[in-house]
């Protein structure tokens, strides 16, 4: 089992810092889950987060309302330290100071890229320690506006551990997605140079829409592999 810690950002418990809270993790309006949210908009048993292998999935359990992480929203997703998940009026932010100071290392940028603020927390104080709590209070400052990014200065890696079939079935994925992108990206007519304006036919611009559909589709069927 991993362990991980999250802060609240918004929302009535605007402030707590759940810490090394162990896997897997319920968040919701009930008193059983892990993580209590007092908001009307967020359902009894919202989302989950769930260890596979040291990687830390988030998972939307069909909530009325939904989830937003980073300001897209979600029902599947592996979670980076510095993520904001939206729930409801509440958000929260995913990781400890250390683990977010060590992403912004090995990404080779500074931790004010990966959050919207920058601040001062000691997350392993005398005090957090002799209370023996994992909930503590952050300060007025750290509560400002979202980063809207779903990810920030890295790609996403490719799945491993997968047969061939699941391997060529991958690879027609991104065939067929890369040939429709190229497509409208050769179709582009420069219209000013000066301005760097190109123009793009409509009806590249329908394929285009047709994709995102696709891919909209292709996302909820993953996410809810039951239905």
């Amino acid at each position: 089992m991993a362990v991980v810690t999250l802060s609240v950002l918004e929302g009535r418990e605007r402030g707590r810092i759940h810490r090394d809270l162990q896997t897997p993790v319920t968040i919701g309006r009930e008193e059983e889950n892990h993580i209590q949210l007092n908001d009307e908009r967020i359902s009894r048993m919202h989302a989950k987060l769930q260890d596979d292998n040291g990687t830390i999935i988030f998972t939307d359990l069909n909530s009325t309302n939904g989830s937003r992480i980073n300001g897209h929203p979600v029902s599947l997703r592996i979670l980076r330290p510095g993520d904001h998940l939206q729930l409801g009026r509440s958000t929260l932010l995913f990781g400890s100071d250390l683990e977010i100071g060590q992403r912004a290392r090995e990404l080779g940028c500074s931790v004010s890229d990966l959050l919207p603020v920058s601040r001062e927390l000691d997350s392993e104080s005398e005090s957090d320690e002799e209370a023996g709590t994992s909930q503590n209070v952050l300060p007025e400052e750290f509560c400002e506006d979202l980063l809207p990014q779903l990810f920030v200065g890295e790609t996403p890696p490719l799945p491993e551990g997968l047969t061939g079939t699941q391997r060529a079935r991958l690879s027609d994925l991104l065939m067929y997605v890369h040939d429709l992108q190229n497509q409208v990206l050769r179709s582009a007519v420069e219209v000013d140079a000066e301005q760097g304006v190109q123009e793009v036919h409509w009806h590249q611009v329908q394929n285009l829409l047709q994709l995102q559909r696709q891919l909209a589709i292709w996302l909820k069927d993953v996410a809810s592999p039951e239905e």
